[in-house]
């Protein structure tokens, strides 16, 4: 039966958001685009009985680049906005792209990156991107605030270690180094629209003599958790780029990956993928890093 029983609450401010939450903390949920959550209660899939709205709050609909601190997002930035957000398309092209393809128009338009990320699905299609960029979340509750990295935030399918009187305020994403190039690609059975099968993100950044400074690879809808590869950015950092070790690296990722069978894809399907789109991944962060196609 679908549950139509709850109560709204929009407050203006963070304290008074905070103070629903930490009022209601056994059953309550935070609102922003609602894209996932609204319809969960409408089929009965959840049973909160009261929404905090964070869509009156002031200040934490932003987008703020800076080169010294980065970039910062705001919890109800929706993801359009950061799509199609200058300073996004700049400085993180993979960011960018997850933003202007996931999903649909509707969709990007109502949701928001913080609640993709609250939401923990392994397919979400912002994680690896933010992975991929050492991102990490600002999580404020009514005694004060934290910051986690986002690579730790993440315990399993569905799940995260914020706690339910928490909520996350902003996401910080370090500015990107001189000489550095990202990029993001997935595949899907049908389309855009269809959620990933597979999503790789990576990022990489050149010293003076063209060497890999530092290297990050992420993964998406291949494991419990949207999840980093260390093993193929050890291989990397500290090399020349050249086609074949890429191409060594790209490989590796599979064995990060701990895909399953579902309606998507099979586990077989998606490794062969893993490797295939981390391959081309890499080959276009290092076309930007050194330079080439924007």
């Amino acid at each position: 039966m679908a549950q139509t029983h709850f109560t709204v609450h929009q407050p203006k401010t963070i304290e008074e958001a905070l103070d629903l939450l930490s009022m209601h903390r056994s059953s309550v949920r935070v609102l922003a685009g609602g894209t996932d959550l609204v319809p969960r209660l409408r089929a009965g899939m959840d049973d909160t009985q009261h929404l905090v709205s964070i869509n009156r709050v002031k200040g934490i609909r932003r987008i703020n680049y800076q080169d010294e601190d980065g970039l910062i997002i705001g919890a109800a930035s929706r993801i359009s906005e950061v799509g199609n957000h200058p300073d996004v398309q700049k400085y993180y092209p993979g960011l960018a792209y997850a933003c202007q393809k996931m999903a649909t128009v509707q969709i990007r338009n109502m949701g928001t990156v913080a609640g993709n990320l609250a939401n923990s699905s392994p397919s979400g299609d912002t994680a690896a991107p933010l992975l991929s960029h050492r991102a990490t979340l600002i999580l404020v509750e009514r005694g004060g605030r934290r910051q986690v990295e986002l690579k730790d935030f993440f315990t399993g399918p569905g799940a995260n270690l914020m706690d339910p009187f928490e909520m996350i305020e902003a996401i910080r994403v370090p500015a990107p180094p001189q000489r550095t190039g990202s990029a993001y690609m997935r595949i899907s059975a049908r389309s855009k629209v269809d959620i990933a099968a597979v999503g790789v993100a990576a990022s990489l950044t050149l010293d003076m003599d063209g060497k890999v400074l530092k290297s990050c690879i992420a993964l998406g809808s291949v494991a419990p958790t949207p999840l980093r590869c260390p093993e193929a950015e050890a291989m990397l950092e500290g090399q020349i780029p050249e086609e074949s070790l890429l191409m060594r690296a790209g490989a590796s990722c599979v064995r990060t990956a701990r895909p399953i069978d579902d309606m998507r894809a099979t586990g077989s399907y998606r490794r062969k993928m893993v490797q295939v789109l981390a391959q081309r991944v890499l080959i276009e962060c290092l076309k930007r890093a050194q330079g080439g196609e924007k």
